[in-house]
């Protein structure tokens, strides 16, 4: 294994990745979220051979017996790639919800610039939940392409294929095959369905589509930059589209408001009622055609 590290930006399935990646430039300081799973672990070797100084975090949720060692695993082999490590733990109650408890939990403790190893197959994934729960524009075009998700554009059986080559051993989580969780679910039932009936391959489609939507959605935002969302006149003379983005982008706290909350806001400016609830015990009050947002405790006169 020294030899290959050494050689490791010479191996032809790391040229061939980086090819598509995007990481920092070389030489710059990253610190790469590291589960020690395919994903996180051909993410750790990519950071390295592109010349990246990084370090690796594990966070140990400790809800599996032994999960210790995972982070041993991270370290012993971030150690041979000369990468720094930082272990971090994190308590979760059991209970339902666990999936998104024990994603905010590990968010909590992670740098906000860090580096994920998520794949088009995430992409794939990540736009499916969205459709199911409703999301706009904004939710079906997924995650951003960017430095800290610098794999967005490789296939998980490419991480699997380079961890192989490469006689890396991974840590398989078993919670990536409980039913229980809607991701599972949609990664084992729902995609392959799709491919079947669409007859192809339905998670580069989706990424695909994701990048599309993406370009829209931005150029949607841009366009909306340019209405003042307290001017109910403007509001209301407006494109819907754009009202709605002014709307969510003025009135996030910090999290986008929901469809519901944005078009009770929109009946405020239409004169159709003088005030709505926006959460965070906030309200959209309209007087002389312009809209404020104000504390609901706040005693104001409308007109």
């Amino acid at each position: 294994m020294p030899a290959l590290t050494e050689n490791l930006h010479l191996h032809p399935l790391v040229i061939a990745a980086l090819s598509r990646c995007t990481f920092p430039p070389a030489g710059s300081a990253v610190t790469c979220a590291v589960s020690g799973g395919a994903d996180s672990m051909a993410l750790l070797i990519l950071s390295v051979a592109h010349g990246c100084r990084v370090t690796a975090i594990h966070v140990d949720h400790g809800l599996r017996p032994n999960s210790h060692r995972e982070a041993e695993r991270v370290r012993d082999f971030a150690k041979m790639l000369g990468a720094d490590f930082v272990a971090k733990q994190v308590h979760i109650e059991p209970g339902g919800n666990l999936e998104a408890r024990a994603r905010e939990a590990r968010y909590s403790v992670l740098p906000a610039e860090v580096l994920t190893g998520h794949s088009a197959d995430d992409q794939a994934e990540t736009v499916l939940i969205n459709l199911l729960r409703g999301a706009g524009l904004r939710g079906l075009s997924g995650m951003q392409p960017n430095q800290q998700h610098p794999l967005l554009k490789l296939r998980r059986v490419e991480t699997q294929a380079l961890c192989e080559a490469l006689g890396i051993e991974v840590v398989n989580d078993p919670s990536n095959d409980d039913p229980q969780f809607q991701r599972n679910r949609v990664r084992r039932e729902l995609i392959p369905l799709l491919d079947e009936l669409a007859n192809r391959d339905v998670a580069a489609l989706l990424a695909r589509q994701a990048d599309l939507l993406r370009s829209d959605a931005e150029l949607l935002d841009e366009l909306a930059t340019h209405l003042d969302p307290s001017d109910a006149q403007e509001l209301v003379a407006a494109p819907i589209a754009l009202a709605r983005r002014a709307i969510r982008a003025w009135i996030a706290s910090p999290y986008p408001p929901d469809a519901a909350t944005v078009e009770r806001v929109l009946a405020v400016a239409r004169g159709e009622v003088t005030a709505c609830d926006i959460g965070d015990n906030r309200q959209v009050r309209r007087s002389h055609q312009r809209l404020r947002i104000v504390a609901k405790s706040e005693s104001t006169n409308i007109s």
